[in-house]
């Protein structure tokens, strides 16, 4: 597999190069004649048509990644609409992009912490809505949790930042993040992705 990355000119920043040594740079227009099927293709957001470019990529069976210097939420999920596993500023480290690659590489899709909560968290809630015997309240996870560890798991399983929790409880975040510790332990969850899976058959999550 090799890498590419293109830039509107071409060039390679050193950064690539560590994290990638022997990869690839090249310009919009000469990608296409260079790259292969299971190669993957790094695609700044400076070059203007790489929604299409993308898409066309995608079509020819390469794994598409997008760079951006400043990144945000609906850009990301134009990168995902056009076919691309992963969206990443363009300067990060060179251990984040190995670990970009090695996701999108095994089927995976790569975007940031925050973003990925909302699109699970909104996914799970339009479940929930469409479903018509789910118990009122998951008793088994939720009963194990204080009144306002039980408010912040829900809003997190919601899709919430633990800046957005703060604000909906009026707790800090510092508060958010202890509430999170212990709710984790309790329910023996690592992380919020594992959480929201715990609590998606909570009807609770319907609600708001």
């Amino acid at each position: 597999m090799a890498h590419w990355f293109v830039t509107t000119d071409g060039s390679l920043k050193s950064r690539w190069q560590k994290a990638f040594p022997g990869s690839n740079a090249a310009t919009p227009e000469k990608i296409d004649n260079n790259v292969k099927a299971g190669d993957l293709v790094w695609i700044t957001t400076s070059v203007e048509v790489w929604p299409t470019l993308t898409q066309r990529l995608v079509a020819m069976g390469i794994t598409v990644v997008i760079l951006s210097y400043a990144p945000q939420d609906n850009e990301a999920l134009k990168a995902l609409d056009q076919g691309a596993r992963g969206y990443v500023h363009t300067l990060a480290a060179v251990n984040v992009l190995q670990q970009v690659a090695l996701v999108v590489t095994n089927q995976g899709v790569w975007v940031g912490q925050d973003l990925l909560a909302k699109v699970i968290g909104g996914s799970f809630k339009a479940l929930i809505q469409r479903m018509d015997d789910v118990p009122t309240v998951n008793n088994d996870h939720l009963s194990l949790l204080t009144e306002r560890e039980r408010g912040v798991a829900l809003a997190v399983a919601r899709g919430a930042t633990n800046k957005e929790v703060a604000r909906q409880l009026d707790i800090t975040e510092r508060t958010v993040k202890a509430h999170l510790s212990a709710i984790f332990r309790k329910l023996a969850v690592r992380d919020r992705l594992q959480l929201m899976l715990k609590l998606a058959p909570t009807r609770e999550l319907a609600s708001n």
